[in-house]
């Protein structure tokens, strides 16, 4: 540790700010789910049913509420760590942080969802207004390939109530949705999720691969193993279909049936669009020959060739987006990383082009117990007419998206702390003492051997405060020593500012390593 010598006045507590290492931004979107915090729980208020009587209170059974969960200190170390990373990401490609009411017009959302809608919270008419609790589509856990940006209605809103033509935004928020969660896989009734969208009219397919770029860079800055990310195109779907004979008002429902191919055989799925949906035998056996297939660009110049695709007009398009597609991704370095993918399905209909989904790759011993892939991580996708839907001129903007599948990869986190328990590998979300986890930045404690000394470690403490310097002292009036420094080792504080009769007589601080125990003097009057 240098020597501080001598200095006057504060210049001692500006100099050790700089010494210590520049504390690192905090993530805005973890920010904001605290911020969201209230909103949800002005919401929860709304829809309590009336309090009971002071004899059945005896009974009450403190908890969370279903689908929801506390967040320990631990905990959201390693999330404000993994929201670092993706804003980040979302940053250093240009993106503005934007954020929308927790609540929309109830209009809004159950026009847009359809079906879905009856999974929406509604809150009760507190002024003239009806509202709904911000909601997504997010099956992900249930059927990964459904994985969608969560705010793709707000953002649509924002964009037509504003006339906004281009932006690239990215946008950090708690969602809520009504339905049976599955707390092991990381599926909540409460949840966050990160999205980055382009919207404006571009040469086709840049924005796409920038949107899939930034995907991969995300999962490999995060280590979790390996990944792919699977890409299609709503075009070649309609036309697979179209060309394999499936009734139109079929799409849907044998759409849904292809969704699950990730976690079901294909003699599974097929029976149940026969049986169960009515499709003839014949015109599955030709939906087979085709979603079986996955490749790379070589598949796209086959299918160029194929000669029931290559007469349909939709599929060609897609074909030829996909063609340019895999040229800029070679081009940023991730076309590895990519598979064309015939049976990614994307269960939502506003989707009207290029749809991509990232799976975590099972790793050996995982494939001998799980046949299927891990699950989805990220997904997105091109929905050029969603913003013309709540434009009352119907004016279109182009948008393509991404959303980060944080509380899945939160719990696969959490997952492998558990059974694989690596400082080293998860040196990328929490910074570590010893074998604990910091959970505060604290970078200097304030302390003193000697009784009544509280009001020179208040002056203390103001100074380095002043100064920028992250600093704690003890709420006691006289707290031993050796109690302060235990403190310190918990907590994982690398330096302990000490204080005494002798240092006040002779104008300086001992400033103390808590590792290596060694110690310096510095002058601080003047």
């Amino acid at each position: 540790m240098p020597q501080l010598g001598l200095l006057h006045g504060r210049a001692w507590a500006s100099l050790l700010g700089q010494l210590l290492r520049p504390p690192r931004a905090v993530c805005m979107g973890a920010v904001h789910s605290h911020s969201q915090v209230s909103q949800t729980k002005v919401a929860e208020a709304v829809l309590m049913s009336p309090l009971k009587s002071h004899q059945e209170k005896s009974n009450f059974i403190i908890k969370t509420p279903k689908g929801t969960r506390d967040l320990s200190p631990q905990q959201m170390v390693v999330r404000e760590k993994i929201l670092d990373m993706v804003v980040s990401c979302f940053k250093r490609h240009g993106a503005k942080g934007l954020d929308t009411p927790a609540f929309e017009l109830k209009e809004v959302l159950t026009e847009k969802y359809g079906e879905d809608s009856g999974l929406i919270y509604d809150l009760q008419d507190q002024g003239g207004e009806l509202l709904s609790l911000r909601y997504d589509l997010t099956l992900w856990m249930q059927y990964p390939s459904s994985l969608t940006c969560l705010c793709e209605v707000p953002f649509a809103r924002y964009l037509a109530m504003n006339k906004v033509k281009k932006m690239k935004r990215y946008h950090v928020g708690k969602v809520w949705r009504r339905e049976s969660p599955t707390i092991v896989q990381g599926r909540y009734r409460e949840f966050c999720q990160c999205d980055f969208d382009i919207a404006g009219q571009f040469d086709p397919m840049i924005p796409d691969a920038e949107c899939l770029k930034i995907m991969c860079e995300i999962l490999s800055g995060l280590q979790l193993g390996d990944f792919l990310v699977k890409v299609n195109d709503r075009r070649i779907l309609d036309g697979m279909f179209a060309v394999c004979g499936v009734p139109e008002s079929k799409f849907h429902a044998i759409c849904s049936s292809i969704d699950k191919l990730d976690k079901m055989s294909w003699k599974d799925v097929r029976h149940e669009m026969v049986a169960k949906k009515g499709l003839a035998p014949e015109v599955a056996d030709r939906i087979g020959d085709y979603v079986q297939c996955h490749g790379g660009v070589s598949l796209v110049e086959q299918m160029f060739q194929d000669p029931r695709l290559s007469q349909n007009k939709q599929a060609l398009e897609g074909l030829g987006d996909l063609k340019l597609l895999f040229e800029y991704l070679t081009l940023l370095g991730i076309a590895e990383k990519i598979s064309f993918d015939l049976s990614l399905a994307r269960g939502l209909d506003y989707y009207t082009g290029v749809i991509y989904e990232a799976v975590l790759l099972p790793t050996p011993a995982q494939t001998e117990e799980e046949p299927l892939n891990v699950g989805s991580v990220a997904a997105g996708g091109r929905y050029d007419g969603l913003v013309g839907m709540f434009d009352p001129k119907g004016h279109k903007v182009p948008c393509v998206g991404l959303s980060i599948g944080v509380e899945r990869i939160f719990s696969i986190v959490e997952q492998r702390m558990k059974e694989f328990f690596s400082f080293t590998f998860f040196a990328l979300f929490y910074q570590t003492f010893g074998e604990k986890i910091r959970t505060t930045e604290t970078q200097v404690f304030v302390a003193s051997p000697q009784k009544n000394f509280l009001q020179e470690r208040l002056k203390l403490i103001a100074e380095l405060w002043d100064a920028g310097i992250k600093a704690e002292l003890l709420y006691k009036n006289n707290p031993k020593l050796l109690t302060q420094l235990h403190y310190c080792e918990n907590m994982g504080i690398p330096l302990v500012v000490i204080i005494g009769e002798q240092e006040l007589k002779e104008g300086v601080v001992k400033l103390r390593s808590v590792a290596s125990r060694e110690e310096v003097s510095g002058g601080r009057q003047k």
